[in-house]
């Protein structure tokens, strides 16, 4: 029963992301919903359940630290972010509007909780890699964790940066791939190739694991093991569907850019409600 009531508080604090989205993008009439609904499980896991952090002391250096190298998802993240008391609910409103502190990519010391400015795909990693190090040279016992889109894969220097955080053992280095099946313009098994895309970072040296990333046991677990491997950076690649919690956006490409219309938010929230 106990762990029934933590999944029901779980899938409840991601219904209410997914609210706080569909409002946020529909109000300024932005894209990327359904980038954003497929890492809401992601982060509701990460900043309820695992990273340790203090939303009254965000820059604490002793502190784990999250990074949204998927830049464009920035909705999600900032939904969360408000969810844990990082900064008023309120300016949710303003998100990705003329003169907002939320633009629509995620932007350093705009609001508090944000560890690095994204959004050109394939820098979050090498960044997250930097801080992980540096917690190595300064002794600090704490985690890196960065999310990655799986079409940001085809980016060369996301394995430059692996092939770094392998060299020097980052196995205080967590990446998170976001494995929605789809990119920009197509699907990423086509667009360039993507699988097989565990045996890919097990080439470069990391220690990876697979898990339905809609599934609270199975990332509350995996998160908790992190590291996979002693001495090895690791690697989650979190199964999701794009659009997640919305029948109508769930696995289609067009929500990648569109905007909800009038009769599309009625109906997605009540799918939600």
């Amino acid at each position: 029963m106990e762990n029934e009531s933590e999944i029901k508080y779980l899938q409840d604090k991601a219904k209410e992301i997914r609210r706080l989205v569909l409002r946020m993008v529909t109000k300024a009439e932005a894209s990327h919903i359904g980038s954003a609904f497929s890492i809401v499980d992601i982060l509701v896991a990460l900043y309820h359940r695992v990273l340790r952090i203090n939303p009254d002391n965000y820059k604490d250096k002793q502190r784990d630290k999250f990074i949204l190298s998927k830049g464009h998802a920035c909705a999600a993240l900032y939904a969360v972010l408000a969810q844990r008391n990082f900064f008023a609910g309120k300016l949710l409103d303003n998100y990705c509007l003329d003169g907002s502190c939320l633009p629509g990519h995620v932007t350093l010391n705009c609001v508090p909780g944000v560890e690095a400015s994204t959004g050109s795909l394939g820098h979050g990693l090498p960044i997250a890699a930097g801080l992980a190090l540096a917690d190595i040279y300064d002794k600090n016992n704490f985690k890196t964790y960065v999310l990655l889109g799986d079409g940001e894969c085809n980016e060369g220097a996301v394995w430059e940066a692996a092939m770094f955080a392998a060299k020097y053992k980052l196995d205080n280095l967590a990446v998170i791939v976001d494995f929605n099946g789809w990119q920009a313009f197509g699907r990423t098994a086509e667009v360039t190739g993507l699988l097989p895309l565990k045996e890919k970072w097990e080439s470069f040296g990391f220690a990876v694991a697979e898990v339905n990333g809609h599934n609270f046991d199975e990332l509350k677990n995996v998160f908790n093991k992190i590291p996979l491997e002693a001495g090895k950076p690791s690697v989650v690649i979190a199964h999701t569907i794009k659009g997640k919690g919305v029948s109508f956006m769930e696995d289609k490409l067009e929500w990648h850019y569109k905007s909800p219309n009038e009769e599309e938010y009625r109906q997605a929230m009540e799918e939600l409600s």
